[in-house]
Order: C-alpha cells, then sequence, then structure tokens
C-alpha cells in the first residue's frame, strides 16, 4: 500500500486499498465487505441475516422519509437542494464542492439545505440527521460508490489529508484508524468483532446495539477517537469530512448498504 509521503495518486490507492482486503480475505466477494464484522464471522453473519427480517433501523425509514418530504416554512423541501431531488445520490457523497473549495459530505448538505431555507441544523450525531440520510441511504441502495475527485489541487489535498488522518496514531492507546480496520479486521476488542476498513462507510448510517440508536457517520468518527482515548474533533470539522472522502473514494464500486446495524 502507498505511503502519504509518495506522489499522490487515488487511482493507485484505491487499487492497493482493495487488493489489501481481497488478498486478505479471499473467500470474500468485494461486495461482501460492506457488511461490516458480519461478513467476518460465520456466527455474526447468521444473526445479521435473521434480524434484517426486522431491521432495528426500520423506524428511522420511515421517521426520515416524513423528515424529508416535510416541507420547510417556506414550502420547499429537501427534494429542492439536490440532484434528482435527493433520490438515489447517496453513492455521489462525499463530494468536493469546487465554489465552497471543500468537501461536502451528505450530512453538511443536509444542514446547509435547511439553512440555506430558514431553518435550524440538525445535531450531526443522531435523530434527525440519522434518520433523513438513513432514508436517503435506503434510496441507493446497491448503487456502486461512485466518489470523484475533480482536477482541483484542492479536492487531492482533501483526498491526500483525509489519508493522513487514516495512518496517523493518536489518543492514549496510540491507534490510528488503520491499526483497527487494516490491520486486524476480523479480530477482536473485547466483544466486538473489529470491521475491515473497505466497505465501512457504505452502511452509514448506521443502528449499533451498543448505542442503543441510529448513529452518523460524524458519530462513529468522534465515538472512534473517543475510544482510543483521543480528543474527538468537532463534527463536520474539516478532518473529518477529508477522511470521510478518502474512505469512501477508496470504496468506489462497492455498492451503498446503508443504512446498516451493527452490535
Amino acid at each position: 500500500m502507498s505511503h502519504a509521503a509518495d506522489s499522490p495518486n487515488p487511482k493507485a490507492d484505491l487499487k492497493a486499498f482493495q487488493k489489501y482486503f481481497t488478498d486478505k480475505f479471499p473467500k470474500l466477494k468485494l461486495k461482501d465487505f460492506v457488511n461490516g464484522p458480519y461478513s467476518m464471522d460465520e456466527g455474526l453473519y447468521k444473526q445479521w441475516r435473521e434480524k434484517e427480517e426486522f431491521p432495528p433501523y426500520e423506524f428511522a425509514l420511515a421517521a426520515g422519509k416524513e423528515l424529508f418530504n416535510k416541507p420547510f416554512k417556506n414550502g420547499k423541501t429537501f427534494a429542492d437542494c439536490f440532484p434528482n431531488k435527493g433520490i438515489g445520490i447517496r453513492q455521489n457523497y462525499p463530494t468536493f464542492d469546487e465554489k465552497q473549495g471543500k468537501v461536502v459530505t451528505l450530512e453538511l448538505a443536509v444542514n446547509q439545505c435547511l439553512e440555506n431555507n430558514g431553518e435550524k441544523p440538525f445535531s450531526y450525531t443522531k435523530d434527525e440527521m440519522a434518520s433523513v440520510t438513513a432514508y436517503m441511504a435506503f434510496t441507493s441502495r446497491g448503487k456502486p460508490f461512485n466518489i470523484k475527485i475533480p482536477k482541483d489541487p484542492r479536492a487531492l489535498a482533501a483526498f491526500e489529508n483525509g489519508k493522513r488522518y487514516f495512518y496517523t496514531r493518536r489518543g492514549q492507546l496510540n491507534f490510528s484508524c488503520a491499526s483497527c480496520h487494516v490491520q486486524i479486521p476480523g479480530d477482536h476488542i473485547r466483544a466486538e468483532v473489529l470491521a475491515p476498513a473497505l466497505g465501512i462507510l457504505n452502511a452509514m448510517p448506521i443502528y449499533r446495539s451498543a448505542w442503543g440508536g441510529m448513529g452518523t457517520t460524524s458519530r462513529r468518527f468522534t465515538s472512534c477517537n473517543s475510544q482510543v482515548r483521543a480528543v474527538p474533533l468537532t463534527p463536520q470539522d474539516d478532518e473529518y469530512r477529508d477522511l470521510e472522502y478518502y474512505l469512501s473514494y477508496v470504496s468506489n464500486g462497492l455498492p451503498i448498504s446503508g443504512p446498516g446495524a451493527r452490535p
């Protein structure tokens, strides 16, 4: 796998990233990685299939659809803010917005839509944000991640910054994101089976039994930082958005499976 000090080459990074995981887990199909820990453990996989008959995220889908279609005070809705009226577009986020000069995640775009229409933004970590993005992800199920890096040096810099964040150790435990999700996916930390980094964002947002509810990508990033006893960044900080950009890009081609459920 190439290192941050090498010349930036996202396409080569994607190829090396996916090859690493398919070589490490030769029995898995590429699309299976979006199932996270369930693809790593036969017992968990069986439990998950049974759980999917009555998925714990179902309540969020219903709430998200209602919020998505509920008119703002000015009469507009989320559909007025997004391409294709917001349906079947999850696979295109995060995107690099050249006008704003930064990575725009789906969560950020949802809140920009609210604020541009005079509405109060949602919390980035759960509740309404998790529900709306769950509904939007559901309309994209099966569509492959298709993250673009335009010919803009700021976009490439954002990708490289996200990659740097992913491999940088931090916190009292001195863990990087890669320590758990590249080096030892499939192994246990306490009772938890570690998910592979490949496809990890395809299932977002997720219902986690450990949370007792739904959470967003922002919540997952901040909770991971806390678990290694690092000080979490503010949700949707530049570095978190760049991290999401990097991780989503290297999962290009894998299908959206969100909303997901995790132990």
